[in-house]
């Protein structure tokens, strides 16, 4: 059929006519809870190597894993909290991340990924919004304190009860956990181990029978770059056929041998659902330090690539064994956190071409396509238009958020990304840049990535970011605002004359400037709104 494409290997048949692209595969969805799929591969591996946290000293092997998962789960129905309440994970990438991310999902208790860089009014926000029942967390992690920040919210712990927490500011708390040391009116997660019963141990195990797949079990905030933070809402079902069809892709079911180095935050989609759950639902083996660990893959956002490149000697580390970080099979992939997340990713043997300019085809089970943003019409094969998403992976909602959650979520399922994209006949994607980023000057539509990445071949230049200028005859003019290398001093006319023949006219930056830094969310997007409103000030519009 038109814009099929039959997913058992890489696409290698042109198959679409125009912007629609359906993934189709001969391997079914999965219909399974996470505690179900964590059974099986207990069941498959019990004695392989599970995990291993580096810094706590800390390895497991599957079967020692789903005890802790176990015990934990059941020492969370002893402390008074029930299937569909919510429980807050605030904190860096540690073993308690894995244990309750598993102990959540198995109780039937919805995990809510919380920022480890929130500050006390961006937490209470969080909190409050999905009416947290209870928070694990450290007591300290470099700056940020957990504990202290969460006495200032609700000063009322030090002198309650453990697990009867009555809070004037976060009305549904009950019980604080920590994971490290022990404070007054705060359980430790020792407690929790230990709390359960024998009729603990038979309510987990009744309470299996009666979980859903569709039930909500994990709400990730996106850190969206305008307005307050929203909770995603993911099921069981959205984030396993993720990581399986995610893993197939990366050839996880076939390597005799996987090790993921994890530095990217468990807090994210990314690091939650392509990391962690990835492990116990594809039985592999997790690493969580490079070099002694011989790891085969390394997940990573751009930042961090560039930030080892730069750290990295031959003599000092020896990466022989990394396959998924190497430059010649570096993989891209691209997703949202509000569909479970990959919708694209590329294959390890796709072209130099592919790779660098794509962000892969579209995953199996999924449709997408490109639309004119103000018509909502299919856009002709090629062309750039809104991309949006339909299938297994798109949320269940955003928490208690109908409105929002009807603005990008269509009566007919299409999630509109509100990024400007294009498809090939052979369902490769590339990102063009944001819909809210675009800038409409004169009638033309001009997309900043692509200015961005043309700034970023000047030598001078370290970072680039373009946003639009209000302007009374043209709506819109271009504002290139520019970061230097250290050391290099540049003018607004050396980088007009840089563009000059280089890129459309009606694209150069009318107004250049250079400054320090950027106005960054808690997760160091750049907010470009703010940037905007910073860079009329400075010249004075």
């Amino acid at each position: 059929g038109r814009g099929v494409i039959h997913l058992l290997s890489r696409p290698s048949v042109p198959a679409l006519t125009t912007s629609y692209a359906h993934g189709t595969s001969s391997r079914s969805l999965r219909h399974s809870t996470i505690g179900e799929a964590l059974l099986q591969s207990v069941e498959r591996c019990p004695d392989r190597e599970a995990l291993v946290f580096l810094e706590e000293g800390i390895r497991k092997t599957f079967a020692e894993f789903l005890h802790d998962v176990d015990q934990t789960a059941a020492g969370l129905l002893a402390l008074g909290l029930q299937r569909g309440d919510r429980l807050g994970m605030w904190g860096p990438n540690i073993y308690e991340w894995l244990l309750y991310q598993f102990a959540t999902a198995k109780a039937g208790i919805i995990l809510v990924s919380v920022n480890p860089a929130y500050q006390v009014s961006e937490v209470e926000y969080a909190l409050r919004k999905v009416e947290c029942n209870a928070v694990v967390c450290p007591t300290a992690f470099k700056t940020q304190q957990y504990v202290e920040m969460l006495r200032k919210i609700c000063p009322e712990i030090d002198s309650c009860t453990p697990g009867d927490l009555k809070s004037a500011k976060l009305p549904h708390l009950r019980s604080v956990i920590v994971t490290d040391s022990r404070h007054p009116g705060m359980f430790h997660v020792d407690d929790v181990r230990q709390a359960a019963g024998s009729e603990h141990t038979r309510l987990l195990q009744d309470l299996q029978r009666k979980l859903c797949v569709d039930d909500p079990i994990n709400i990730q905030f996106t850190s969206g770059t305008t307005g307050m933070p929203k909770g995603a809402t993911l099921s069981h079902h959205n984030i396993i056929n993720n990581v399986c069809i995610f893993g197939v892709r990366m050839g996880y079911t076939w390597k005799p041998k996987v090790r993921i180095c994890l530095p990217v935050p468990m807090y994210h989609c990314f690091g939650s659902v392509g990391g962690g759950m990835s492990m116990a639902v594809i039985c592999l083996y997790d690493g969580v330090l490079l070099h002694p660990y011989r790891c085969t893959f390394i997940y990573g956002t751009p930042t961090m690539y560039v930030d080892m490149l730069s750290h990295y000697t031959p003599t000092k580390y020896d990466l022989s064994s990394v396959e998924g970080g190497e430059a010649k099979v570096t993989i891209l992939g691209y997703g949202t956190t509000e569909n479970s997340p990959v919708t694209f990713c590329g294959d390890p043997l796709d072209n130099e071409e592919r790779k660098v300019e794509t962000v892969g085809y579209i995953m199996d089970h999924v449709e997408a396509k490109v639309v004119n943003p103000s018509t909502g019409v299919i856009v002709p094969l090629g062309k750039t238009g809104e991309l949006m998403i339909r299938g297994h992976c798109v949320m269940l909602g955003y928490w208690n958020d109908e409105d929002k959650t009807r603005e990008c979520i269509s009566p007919d399922g299409w999630y509109k990304t509100g990024d400007i994209a294009s498809l090939d006949g052979y369902s490769y994607c590339r990102i063009e840049g944001r819909i809210k980023d675009m800038i409409i000057r004169g009638g033309e539509n001009i997309y900043p990535a692509e200015i961005e990445q043309f700034l970023h071949t000047h030598p001078k230049v370290m970072d680039a970011q373009v946003v639009g200028i209000k302007d009374q005859r043209m709506g819109e003019e271009v504002c290139a605002c520019i970061m230097l290398n250290e050391g290099q001093e540049c003018t607004a006319e050396e980088i007009t004359a840089f563009c000059k023949g280089q890129i459309a006219h009606f694209k150069i930056p009318r107004y250049v400037i250079f400054v320090d830094r950027y106005p960054l969310t808690v997760s160091g997007k750049v907010q470009k709104y703010k940037l905007s409103e910073q860079a009329e000030k400075l010249l004075g519009l």
